[in-house]
């Protein structure tokens, strides 16, 4: 089974049929807030959806095309991330995330998105991962920003969410741009030790 520990308290892990119901509860509590930007949210209406979700999920890792996680910060269900299926021809994924409100402005999203993509960088050896954020979701777009993606380019009526089409801003992250960047991380943190 995938998991990783993130950070104290932060656990990113492979999703189990057993999480379909405290998955539904955060979606239940948060989904005005959620579908403003998620379209799936309004096609989940009961912990029997997330089940049929689960099993595509769990199917997808088996065939080695790429994880999808629930974030459970001090043991408690807060959010989710994962790939979208991995094209091996081109090595590459796009990756998505939330977190439920009550946990959101923590930093646990950017330190689970690092997580990820050292294991689909280091471990997986893939060239090339996105991500597809709301041109107005300053909060989603931040997290790939703080991790030093590029911001590439906007879709327009990318996505249609909430009665709405939505635009969306692609952020990319090449291989040799995420080694270079934990790399520099690694040196920036011998030195404080030295100091």
């Amino acid at each position: 089974m995938f998991s990783r520990r993130v950070g104290p308290g932060i656990e990113i892990r492979l999703f189990e049929l057993k999480d379909a119901e405290p998955v539904f509860t955060a979606v239940e509590s948060d989904r005005a807030y959620l579908r403003e930007w998620l379209p799936w949210v309004d096609f989940t209406a009961s912990p029997h959806d997330l089940r049929r979700f689960i099993v595509r999920v769990r199917e997808q890792f088996a065939e080695g095309r790429g994880p999808q996680c629930g974030i459970w910060t001090n043991g408690a269900f807060s959010g989710s991330i994962g790939c979208h299926p991995i094209d091996w021809p081109n090595r590459n994924c796009s990756v998505g995330y939330w977190i439920a409100e009550r946990y959101r402005g923590k930093g646990i999203v950017t330190r689970c998105c690092e997580s990820l993509l050292d294991y689909l960088f280091d471990d997986l050896g893939l060239h090339r991962v996105t991500i597809h954020c709301g041109v107005e979701n300053a909060r989603s777009c931040a997290i790939p920003e703080r991790l030093g993606f590029t911001r590439e380019g906007v879709t327009r009526d990318g996505e249609w969410v909430n009665d709405r089409w939505l635009d969306l801003v692609a952020w990319g992250m090449l291989e040799q741009d995420w080694r270079a960047r934990r790399s520099a991380a690694q040196s920036d943190q011998a030195e404080t030790k030295v100091k």
